[in-house]
């Protein structure tokens, strides 16, 4: 039989865990075996850079936190070592950097994720990372929003050209009945 206080901190994970799932804007679960000391540390080194957490939790009691949060269809993929890479602010970053990290160091496998509270497989989670970044986006708004307005300039300009034009010749023509 367990001892109370091992419950209780066994509650504490389960709550702490329980709680960045529902702060999260995305999930990535990952097993993480067969990398080296030195590709774990880079790998966590790019997470926190990107503002993501990343954690190697315990299954059984992720699998409770899942089920506190309604993501029931996780159960399935807590077995073997599982690390927990989340963010609060960026629902691409986790995906993004765990599939690059993946795609040049084999030993790295997606499990699953999730993403604002709906569970994706694995070929969601290649299509996100595919995702230009938010700054690119922003980039291609502005600039879809600067193409009419720079259209509208070079017509205005076309108009104010053709003005110009017409003056001088008749500038030209006056110029040339004055000296006949």
């Amino acid at each position: 039989m367990p001892k109370e206080n091992t419950i209780k901190q066994k509650q504490e994970v389960v709550n702490t865990i329980s709680s960045k799932m529902k702060a999260a804007k995305a999930i990535v679960f990952a097993d993480y075996r067969g990398l080296t000391v030195e590709q774990d540390t880079q790998l966590r080194s790019e997470l926190r850079n990107a503002g993501v957490e990343y954690k190697v939790v315990k299954n059984t009691l992720t699998r409770f936190a899942a089920r506190e949060n309604g993501l029931d269809g996780l159960d399935e993929f807590f077995n073997g070592p599982t690390a927990m890479a989340s963010s609060e602010s960026d629902p691409v970053a986790p995906a993004k950097i765990l599939c690059e990290f993946a795609k040049k160091n084999n030993k790295l496998e997606l499990k699953v994720g999730v993403v604002e509270g709906r569970i994706i497989d694995v070929n969601g989670m290649k299509a996100l990372a595919e995702l230009p970044s938010k700054e690119v986006l922003l980039a291609r708004v502005l600039g879809g929003l600067n193409a009419p307005i720079s259209g509208l300039v070079n017509v205005l300009n076309g108009n104010i050209r053709g003005l110009v034009v017409a003056l001088n010749a008749i500038a030209e023509q006056k110029a040339k009945a004055a000296n006949a």
